[in-house]
């Protein structure tokens, strides 16, 4: 029997003495905050007297900022990703591969969902997981908000898997139009993308894919060029990118309207078809792909969990010290955390920035409740925003909190800062000597790759 007290969710709980002298730390989610929080704890508590869980339904981790890379193909994520299981023998804490099903906080265990194969044959049956804390950093999935459609007939980037899938399904068309141009030269065939949402997901998707789409052409499709790729950004709000300052949201209209983006605001999508989408306007807008980028909300399973108190969004309501207002065992952080600050009207906005910092502050009141001492409230530091239009361009504001507001940045300067955030990211969970290596490989990686993952 493993160490971790996991039984079937039928069997009783395993009488082992050894295995409760372990204090249990148990975190759900093993993205940049959860991967972050757990390497921190690994290292600080050792596995002595401690067992440090990570739990994720995924085997690895990619850095969600970068998902459009991945979806457009600028990007292989088998370079980039994180193997969790070597990555929890480094850091000395183990991981769980599984979904979170439920919380039974009578019994301080979380329940895993069964794992089955492809052809749907159980490989391992629903088991529990005994925690002293429990930290959820499950993060946040698309928003459709119940539009007609949606679901169904739209593509989404919440993880790696979803935007595999886009990039193949990109490259299928991208092979039709270029099969077609070459049996008729004249043919009007198009690459036609609709994308919904104007915020940094969808703004950074748009250039991303003219970028890919004028690599194509030095990879098999000779004929095919960007003029053949038709990307509209549809936004409902009166312009794209509204958590910049209106001068830089302007300047990225700009450059995405120069490279051939077409830009429309103040549009709300009333309904998604197999064909396009309909705006409130009246008009339909024809297209191969579909990708929803509007806003974001905690998964539906978070809705209720452990009778925790949960918005309507499904987001877990947090203290400001990040402690469930219902148990103070458990923990949330991230995208699926909701804490409005204290003499502010608005939550924690859901960013990478925001959940590697409530990992820290978890980290500081997890040692605070083993080891005694002082809670320490969540102060959320706004480093600002930045957007990458590709190679094109790079838009944002830094430091917000500073005295005087925001520093508006563009071009060179705002693009070197925004793959330093990436690299910051790799050295958070790698380490110093591990995560500067990462980085001088993957410069060399830039030189000897392929620009675009095309299988």
């Amino acid at each position: 029997m493993d160490q971790i007290s996991a039984a079937a969710d039928t069997a009783p709980a395993v009488p082992v003495q050894t295995a409760r002298k372990k204090t249990q730390i148990v975190v759900v989610g093993g993205g940049a905050g959860g991967l972050g929080l757990v390497a921190r704890l690994g290292k600080h508590f050792g596995r002595e007297r401690f067992d440090i869980i990570l739990v994720d339904r995924n085997q690895t981790h990619i850095w969600k900022p970068l998902l459009h890379e991945v979806a457009a193909g600028s990007l292989d994520a088998n370079l980039d990703e994180v193997g969790y299981r070597s990555h929890a023998y480094r850091w000395r804490y183990r991981f769980f591969d599984g979904a979170l099903e439920a919380i039974d906080r009578a019994a301080r265990q979380v329940v895993i969902a069964p794992i089955t194969d492809e052809k749907g044959r159980e490989i391992i049956a629903r088991h529990r997981i005994r925690y002293d804390y429990l930290v959820l950093a499950i993060g946040s999935v698309s928003n459709d908000f119940g539009t007609p459609g949606a679901r169904d007939n739209a593509l989404f980037l919440d993880d790696r898997t979803q935007a595999d899938r886009f990039r193949q399904m990109l490259l299928n068309q991208c092979l039709r139009v270029s099969r077609a141009m070459s049996a008729d030269p004249a043919s009007d065939a198009m690459v036609r993308v609709v994308i919904v949402g104007g915020g940094a997901t969808g703004v950074e998707l748009a250039a991303e894919l003219y970028n890919a789409a004028k690599g194509l052409a030095y990879y098999g499709l000779e004929v095919f060029d960007d003029r053949r790729l038709s990307v509209t950004l549809v936004e409902a709000g009166p312009r794209i990118l509204p958590a910049l300052p209106e001068k830089l949201a302007m300047a990225a209209t700009q450059e995405l309207e120069a490279i051939g983006v077409r830009v429309v605001t103040g549009r709300q999508v009333t309904e998604v078809t197999d064909s396009g989408i309909a705006t409130a306007g009246g008009e339909f807008i024809p297209a191969d792909l579909r990708v929803w980028a509007a806003g974001v909300k905690g998964p539906e399973l978070l809705q209720g969990i452990g009778d925790l108190e949960t918005t309507p969004s499904n987001q877990l309501v947090v203290r400001d010290t990040l402690q469930t207002t219902l148990d103070d065992r458990i923990f949330a952080i991230g995208d699926c955390a909701r804490l409005i600050p204290k003499g502010s009207d608005r939550p924690i906005p859901p960013r990478a920035q925001a959940a590697h910092q409530m990992a820290g502050t978890a980290f500081h009141n997890l040692r605070a409740l083993i080891e005694g001492g002082a809670l320490q409230p969540f102060s959320y530091q706004d480093k600002g925003s930045l957007v990458s239009l590709s190679r094109y361009s790079t838009v944002g504001s830094l430091m917000g909190n500073l005295v005087g507001g925001r520093m508006a940045v563009e071009g060179r300067i705002a693009r070197m800062i925004y793959v330093s955030l990436y690299r910051m990211h790799v050295l958070a969970i790698h380490g110093w000597i591990k995560g500067l290596t990462l980085i001088v490989m993957g410069h060399v990686n830039q030189v000897i790759r392929p620009k675009l993952k095309l299988h």
